[in-house]
């Protein structure tokens, strides 16, 4: 039989700590009654997946909506899928996308990341040795083991356990053989263990499962809400060979540590649950509420619903950068997906910020989000259409610096132009939605630098050319930028009215045939030689803004080419 406190020396000499050390520089927090605690936990293996954004906007909406803190936390402890700058970059985008950290892993003013709060490391990295006291005693109590496997052993079960996924009755039979050999490594003896720390053997240290996996756990879990889930009898590993703790192990004590009071994670870690209600139980902490929130989903083109994968567009948070989405429109869509009633309160309340929307964890859909272009770019519409003229010009000439230093070159140059640009039809009950990105801009209002300036819409072959040309050349005659709005539109119907074509639109939708238009025709031969476009803003507000000069040479270019 073992003796699990000289067990325990053996293994971790160098621990001289135990746990109440370690509880005692990470005290309770003081925060309001109800107030939550959650936490973003990535590994800077890659890009800020949507799929990332989806659950760490329901961590933000619960701790900040009830007084509570939100953290960051870097789980590092796997070396070799580490992406170099990942984390500097992940903690960048969120904050782009309104996930402001009250305390974690944040970036210094020199760019790298250092810790704010009083609950760090928030590395999992340069937390070895408090991983270590928990393992060292789990090993005094009996719950711990070790396992002295090499890396190629433990790689060859790990394959073996994918493959089973597969139901493939040959290696089920494989796993169970080794599942069985893994089981009589409990039976190590001391004199085994000392042997093995004497010529240097590394080890894993393995957890002492005690379930039965034919017997149920009933768990509510805050999204899924009642479930069973069988009981953990896997002696999983603690910490690899190397002292780094293993996903499981790390999770618990730093939650616990942290004050976590709510983990909120996707679905996929469901068949993992168990193994962390045993560690929790086995470690003497209180079990945090966890949220599993269902995968976000997309159409393929057959029609059929897919995970949403790391090679889709939409994925990375970048693509959303790169094809000129606002954040704002991208957080304001992510909250049509999580709550079912969002946009009846966005209705109800279309000039407040999302986030005094009272988010509601019972309003979750259990059964999956079905991430839509469409959608998100009806909401990208709304959200730029209620933005100031000074905020969308500010922002398109931004984007565009980056993207298209050319045109964002134009619109800098002289920015009291390109906001009066951004001015037209803007505000009010009922504003323009001309843009969906900022990627729209230069096709929206590129006609008004002449070095962007083209005809790209001509005129229907039913026109009489002779009309049109009388039409410009009447209009540039008649054309005094001083008019108001009416005195100008009301030369415009007399152009119309001396060449057939009626200002009177209920007369010309009664009896079409009388006439050879109606002054909506006359106006689109002026629009199409001043934009070139048969749609685009306003024309008076167009023309006040090229100016008189502008406005005829166009025309005049025009009339050569008829």
């Amino acid at each position: 039989m073992l003796d699990f406190e000289k067990l325990a020396e053996l293994l971790f000499p160098h621990i001289k700590e135990n746990p109440a050390d370690i509880e005692a520089r990470f005290p309770k927090r003081e925060l309001p009654e109800g107030a939550k605690v959650t936490r973003f936990a990535p590994s800077p293996t890659g890009f800020v997946h949507f799929g990332g954004l989806f659950p760490t906007t329901v961590a933000e909406r619960l701790a900040h909506q009830s007084n509570g803190v939100l953290y960051l936390r870097i789980e590092d402890t796997d070396a070799k899928r580490e992406v170099p700058g990942a984390a500097e970059a992940l903690i960048r985008t969120l904050a782009t996308y309104g996930i402001d950290f009250d305390e974690g892993a944040i970036l210094g003013d020199d760019g790298a990341i250092c810790d704010k709060g009083a609950y760090g490391p928030y590395k999992q990295s340069l937390r070895g040795p408090i991983y270590q006291t928990y393992a060292k005693q789990l090993v005094r109590e009996g719950k711990a083991y070790p396992c002295f496997t090499t890396e190629a052993e433990l790689e060859e079960l790990h394959s073996i356990d994918k493959k089973q996924e597969i139901k493939n009755t040959d290696w089920q039979a494989e796993a169970e053989a080794r599942r069985a050999e893994m089981l009589a490594r409990r039976e190590i003896t001391m004199d085994e263990v000392e042997s093995n720390l004497r010529a240097g053997n590394p080890f894993v240290l393995r957890i002492l499962a005690d379930g039965d996996a034919e017997k149920k756990i009933k768990f509510t879990d805050l999204v899924k809400g009642n479930i069973e889930i069988p009981e953990n009898d896997e002696d999983f590993v603690l910490l690899k060979s190397d002292g780094i703790p293993t996903y499981h192990f790390a999770h618990a004590v730093d939650d616990h540590l942290m004050g976590t009071t709510h983990v909120i994670r996707g679905e996929e870690w469901l068949p993992s649950l168990a193994k962390h209600l045993q560690l929790f139980r086995y470690l003497g902490f209180k079990t945090p509420k966890y949220m599993h929130i269902a995968q976000i989903m997309r159409l393929d083109e057959a029609g059929n619903k897919k995970k949403l994968s790391k090679r889709d567009m939409g994925a990375n948070m970048d693509d959303y950068t790169r094809l000129g989405y606002c954040p704002e429109a991208v957080c304001e869509y992510v909250m049509t997906l999580l709550n079912s009633n969002y946009e009846e309160w966005r209705m109800q309340n279309p000039d407040k910020d999302y986030k005094e929307f009272p988010f509601n964890i019972k309003k979750m859909s259990s059964s999956g989000c079905l991430f839509d272009f469409n959608k998100l770019n009806d909401v990208s519409k709304n959200v730029i259409s209620k933005m100031s003229a000074d905020e969308v010009a500010k922002k398109v000439t931004a984007w565009n610096l980056t993207f298209d230093a050319d045109f964002g070159g134009q619109l800098a140059a002289d920015p009291e132009y390109t906001q009066r640009i951004f001015a037209i039809g803007r505000g009010g009950k009922k504003p323009r939605k001309d843009l969906t990105t900022w990627a729209d801009a230069k096709a929206y209002m590129g006609f008004f630098f002449d070095s962007y300036f083209s005809v790209e819409d001509a005129y229907d072959e039913k026109y009489d050319r002779n009309d049109i040309k009388l039409t410009l050349c009447k209009f540039t005659k008649s054309l005094d930028l001083a008019d108001d709005m009416n005195t100008w539109f009301d030369k415009i119907k007399a152009i119309g009215e001396s060449l057939g074509y009626t200002s009177d639109m209920k007369a010309y939708k009664a009896a079409p045939e009388s006439f050879k238009g109606s002054v909506a025709d006359i106006s689109m031969f002026i629009r199409v030689a001043v934009t070139g476009k048969l749609n685009s803003p306003d024309m008076y507000a167009v023309m006040q803004i090229l100016g008189h000069e502008r406005v005829c040479q166009r025309i005049n270019s025009m009339l050569e080419t008829l």
